[in-house]
């Protein structure tokens, strides 16, 4: 929940909440105004579209803005010859946005009051952003007063590293983030809200079209004489976006050793730490040896040495043996 408060001068009239702040609900997402250009007693008839792009010297001047949007109503393809401009239908007369208008200088000062709670269910905790006893009067500062729910706009956009006179003139976006990082195993009164500002649209700055930000809306009025007749405003605004997150956290064995076993898993340490636990401290460890282990006796290791001789023996004379028939047959063959 937000809440503006603040009362500032424009067109020699005082301004208060109800006229500046868009919706007057107070959501987390709400527009101070700080300019406006007002058409005053527009009607429904027939009259000229101001704007350079729309002069005309004849009725084909005007072919090409059939079907536009980008006017204050309907075109009707006839060129007002008297006045250099198209005609179109609608509400007369059409407004003029390029008059020049000032911004309301009192904005700066107005305060801004934000009502935030935050639920984290799995550990059953719910908190808000202030105390029950908070002062009232106070004023968030990052250092000395960082837990009021109280901001100046002045403070806010200096923060965001902008200037109240450069966004109050064509309007902007600023986000505020409003972050819950709490550590239950710490007591719960140290789960506390910090606060960070950043002007959103900052990636348009440099674009040529739609700069900033604003709106338009009409107060209607009916009079016996003239009928319905209303005053179109166009409002150059601070949108103020209230963004929340939160994370929380507290320690639990069982998370905690099945991250370790993870950790072990994943460098190959799994199978010798299952290694020591069983060879070592479980009642069936000289079982589970005796599987994974053969036991190699020193008589076996000699006989199995005395057939590797005699094998080796064997072998050599059966070498023998051949070359001393392949010499007799050779001596039996011969011719005298």
């Amino acid at each position: 929940m937000t809440k503006v408060k603040g009362f500032g001068r424009y067109n020699n009239q005082v301004m208060d909440v109800a006229d500046y702040v868009v919706p007057q609900q107070g959501t987390s997402v709400f527009c101070i105004i700080t300019r406006l250009i007002m058409t005053e007693n527009q009607t429904q008839g027939l009259c000229p579209q101001y704007g350079k792009k729309y002069r005309c010297s004849n009725d084909t001047d005007c072919d090409k803005h059939m079907g536009s949007h980008l006017a204050s109503g309907i075109f009707t393809g006839t060129c007002l010859t008297e006045v250099g401009q198209c005609q179109v239908e609608g509400w007369c007369p059409t407004e003029d946005d390029s008059v020049s208008t000032e911004f309301m200088e009192e904005a700066e000062n107005f305060t801004i009051f934000i009502k935030n709670s935050v639920r984290f269910p799995h550990f059953g905790v719910t908190r808000g952003n202030f105390p029950p006893n908070i002062n009232i009067a106070c004023i968030y500062d990052p250092v000395s007063n960082p837990y009021c729910p109280i901001f100046r706009v002045g403070d806010i956009l200096k923060l965001a590293n902008e200037t109240f006179s450069t966004i109050a003139g064509q309007g902007g976006q600023i986000g505020i983030h409003i972050r819950w990082f709490c550590n239950f195993d710490k007591p719960v009164e140290n789960c506390r809200p910090s606060y960070s500002f950043t002007r959103l649209d900052d990636v348009f700055g440099e674009n040529t079209v739609s700069k900033g930000y604003n709106f338009r809306f009409a107060k209607y009025y009916r009079s016996p004489s003239e009928g319905d007749y209303r005053t179109l405003h166009k409002a150059f605004a601070i949108h103020f976006d209230v963004m929340v997150s939160g994370n929380a956290g507290k320690f639990d064995v069982i998370p905690t050793l099945i991250n370790i076993v993870a950790a072990f898993t994943s460098v190959g340490l799994a199978t010798v730490l299952c290694d020591v636990i069983l060879l070592n401290f479980l009642r069936g460890a000289e079982q589970y040896k005796a599987k994974k282990f053969e036991e190699v006796s020193d008589v076996a290791v000699n006989t199995e040495s005395e057939c590797q001789s005699q094998s080796q023996s064997l072998q050599t004379l059966k070498t023998e043996g051949k070359v001393s028939y392949d010499s007799e047959t050779f001596s039996n063959g011969r011719q005298p």
